[in-house]
Formats: structure tokens, sequence, C-alpha cells
């Protein structure tokens, strides 16, 4: 698996060396600053806008266009990046730098997991 993880609590779930403690995103079979076992924990959520980009294309027809597909740097360590998209407020508003927390949508029997501005 290559993505983060939600839990049924729905809390964002990332691999974390249990040797070093480093946090490791994508998923991986070892850490790569000290090859160290690799177990899976909770994050805060909040982090702030790395890069982001606007899309215009309609791919699905349930995502309504545009919307915000931004990296997003986590709290818990300098490189720890993640993508989603960023909702609840306009494209034209989102900017590098912005702080944003994990915010959890239910479809059915699925998750999805986005950003919303703090």
């Amino acid at each position: 698996m290559t993505t983060s993880r939600l839990d049924a609590g729905d809390r964002l779930l990332v691999q974390r060396c249990l040797a070093c403690e480093r946090w490791t995103y994508p998923e991986a079979a070892r850490c790569s600053a000290c090859g160290g076992e690799l177990g899976v924990e909770p994050v805060s959520g909040d982090g702030t806008v790395f890069t982001f980009t606007v899309n215009h294309h309609p791919f699905h027809p349930t995502l309504p266009v545009p919307y915000v597909i931004a990296v997003v740097q986590l709290a818990e360590q300098d490189d720890l990046r993640v993508v989603g998209n960023i909702v609840g407020c306009a494209p034209e508003d989102v900017a590098v730098g912005m702080t944003v927390r994990a915010a959890f949508e239910r479809h059915g029997d699925a998750v999805r997991q986005d950003f919303r501005k703090r």
C-alpha cells in the first residue's frame, strides 16, 4: 500500500520507525533512515500547504471542478508530506503556507481524506 490510511476513528495513519521514530511516507518495507521496522501510528492531521494545483478538468462526475489538489506537509516532521484535496474554501483562496487540518468525508462504506483551512 502506498497511501496514507484511515482508521475507524477517522484519524490519518502513517508509518513510523519503531527504532528511530522517523515518519515514513509513502509506505515502505523498512525505515529509509536506519533500516528499522515500521509500525503505523495516527498523526495530528495538522499541516501546511507545501504546493498545489487547481484542476479544471472533470475526471469524475461526482467531483465538481475546479478543485484543489495539494501536497500537505504534516506538522509531525519537516519532510512528511501527503497528497489530498483542499475543501471548504475557494480555489483562489488556497496559498502555499496556508495551515490546514485533515478532514474526513464518508461515502457509504468509504471514507475520503481531504484537508480544510484552519
